[in-house]
């Protein structure tokens, strides 16, 4: 009990100052000092470390690697030309832009992650949506929903959230099979999302809208040159993926080669300054995991995550969709209290103590992803990409306060995550 106390107390602290982050005291720092206290009082040893690298070292190196990978392709103007892109394909109909610019934020959480959907491509958003004169309401159905869908969507593959490579790595499943169970649930996951906000915000969405004042798409790119070469190096990154599945090449090695050659290309490039991009990296991210999945590994040897696992196989006694839903809203809950990365792998580690085989087993994990995925978006606490998220929409003068972002938080939440985990539900029936 005294052991499990030291546990519970080591966590609690540590997440206290990874989530409130003391003025100039990076994430980073919390987590190694958690990480440091549970090596002091016996919680977890030397050897718990080495195992803790070994799980998350390929997520950290990817995240970081396409972290370079969007700020280098911010820089050249590509998220912004395809913003551009989306707003005149909408043709002056507000709703449809709003549906576009959803779909936008989708496709690049899916191939960029959903920290670089929700950090590059909500300024972009909120600039033309004031250059098209919108105030108030309607500016904030845009940016919750293109920061909402940022999260909902990241689904699809192993390298879209860093949850699901850590998750993928833990349970040793491929990129290609990894995509054949989750694509079609990201579809489930993208059109409740979209209803979803629709609903909520249908009558902040302008029914015209005058696009004489944005520029043309062509004038956000700021180098041809590299523009058109980034073509070329994300379909070789995509292909490279697919190739994963059969070489055993580890996705940060191939993504970290993508951004290598980026940055060999940008070198020449006067827009892209290529040792602040390495500099601005975010570095700390590698001490921050290591160090928090050091401590949440601590719970795991005070025999929490055993007594997580038997709720859990109490969960799967119900059957397949007991199972998914149980387990994606246990995730999400948690997620949302106590934020998604240590979650998801509280969640593996107990679902690795179950007796369960199969497709139950199959659904237990992908649900634990969805949840993950999803359930953060419940509080504002339940990313560290929301509370960054939120900073910088402050800075640059939109104010969500807590009170308003749970109350949103959860009317948008609770259906997309019933709806998602229905859908893995039947894809999983379907193709088991």
């Amino acid at each position: 009990m005294v052991f499990a106390g030291f546990a519970i107390g080591i966590f609690i602290i540590t997440m206290t100052f990874v989530i409130w982050q003391p003025k100039g005291l990076s994430i980073g720092w919390p987590a190694a000092a958690g990480a440091l206290l549970a090596l002091a009082f016996g919680v977890v040893d030397l050897a718990d470390v080495w195992t803790v690298a070994g799980i998350v070292w390929n997520a950290t190196l990817t995240f970081i690697a396409l972290i370079m990978i969007s700020v280098i392709l911010d820089e050249i103007g590509y998220f912004e030309w395809a913003a551009l892109h989306m707003t005149r394909l909408a043709d002056g109909q507000g709703m449809r832009m709003f549906v576009y610019m959803l779909a936008l934020g989708a496709a690049v959480s899916a191939l960029f992650a959903n920290d670089g959907a929700a950090l590059i491509l909500t300024p972009i958003v909120l600039a033309q949506v004031r250059a098209l004169r919108m105030k108030g309401l309607p500016v904030l159905a845009f940016v919750m929903a293109g920061g909402f869908i940022a999260d909902t969507t990241s689904l699809p593959f192993i390298i879209s959230n860093l949850t699901n490579i850590v998750s993928a790595d833990y349970f040793g499943i491929g990129f290609v099979e990894y995509a054949s169970r989750m694509v079609v649930v990201n579809g489930f996951s993208f059109v409740a999302s979209v209803l979803m906000v629709i609903l909520v915000y249908r009558r902040a969405i302008p029914a015209k809208l005058d696009l004489c004042q944005l520029p043309a798409p062509s004038t956000a790119i700021r180098d041809v040159r590299l523009f058109r070469l980034s073509w070329i190096i994300i379909g070789i990154l995509l292909a490279a993926y697919l190739l994963s599945e059969w070489l055993p090449i580890p996705v940060c090695v191939i993504a970290g080669g993508a951004a290598l050659l980026f940055l060999l290309a940008a070198r020449s490039s006067s827009v892209v300054q290529t040792a602040q991009v390495l500099r601005e990296a975010p570095w700390t991210i590698v001490i921050f995991s290591i160090g928090m999945y050091v401590v949440v590994y601590g719970l795991h040897n005070a025999g929490l995550t055993e007594l997580l696992g038997q709720l859990i196989e109490k969960l799967a006694s119900g059957g397949l969709f007991a199972a998914t839903l149980g387990m994606g809203f246990l995730s999400a809950v948690l997620s949302s209290l106590m934020n998604n990365l240590p979650t998801v792998l509280v969640g593996a580690l107990a679902i690795d103590e179950t007796y369960t085989d199969g497709i139950v087993r199959e659904a237990l994990l992908y649900a634990n992803i969805v949840g993950t995925n999803l359930g953060p978006k419940m509080t504002p606490i339940g990313s560290l990409a929301t509370l960054i998220w939120l900073h910088v929409l402050a800075r640059k003068g939109v104010r969500i306060t807590w009170g308003y972002y749970f109350k949103i938080g959860i009317i948008l939440t609770v259906p997309t995550l019933l709806l998602t985990l229905t859908g893995l539900y039947v894809w999983l029936k379907w193709i088991g």
